[in-house]
């Protein structure tokens, strides 16, 4: 069986010495009413025809509806507990959470109803100090936030 594989990116700024993360929450039914440990950094699944940065900024872009360029910080891939390889970079930005705009999905909803219905594939983003960031993440994810911070310290004298 072949593993899925996604690709991500993990934005952050620093404020007054304090790093944050921008995170997304996933849209539809089976995550309203869920919060921590249900975050995650924007990304999606790829094949091995595209390159996997190429991927992690369309996903972006799809779930955020804003372009990055600049210069991308390579993360260690990680491996979530469904199995999935997640390769991310971060990159320094900042975003307008309520500027959010995300590609949707359609599914069936109720269960068993015959209707469909569309949901955004992220509701919502939100920036996170690091602590909280880390609680919100899906829990392999938070790896990807240790690895960041341990990279970006010296250079933002953290």
């Amino acid at each position: 069986m072949v593993k899925k594989k996604s690709a991500g990116i993990l934005l952050y700024r620093v404020k007054d010495k304090t790093p944050e993360v921008f995170l997304v929450h996933p849209g539809g039914p089976f995550w309203a009413r869920k919060d921590a440990g249900s975050w995650s950094i924007p990304k999606g699944e790829f094949t091995d025809k595209e390159d996997a940065l190429t991927a992690a900024r369309r996903e972006f872009l799809e779930e955020t509806g804003t372009t990055l360029s600049g210069d991308f910080i390579e993360l260690k891939p990680i491996t979530q507990k469904s199995g999935k390889i997640v390769y991310a970079w971060a990159i320094e930005g900042d975003l307008d959470p309520e500027e959010l705009i995300s590609n949707s999905f359609e599914m069936e909803w109720p269960p068993g109803s015959g209707k469909r219905q569309t949901f955004p594939e992220t509701d919502r983003g939100e920036w996170f100090n690091i602590a909280t960031g880390k609680e919100k993440i899906n829990h392999a994810q938070s790896d990807l936030i240790d690895e960041l911070i341990a990279k970006i310290s010296t250079h933002h004298k953290l």
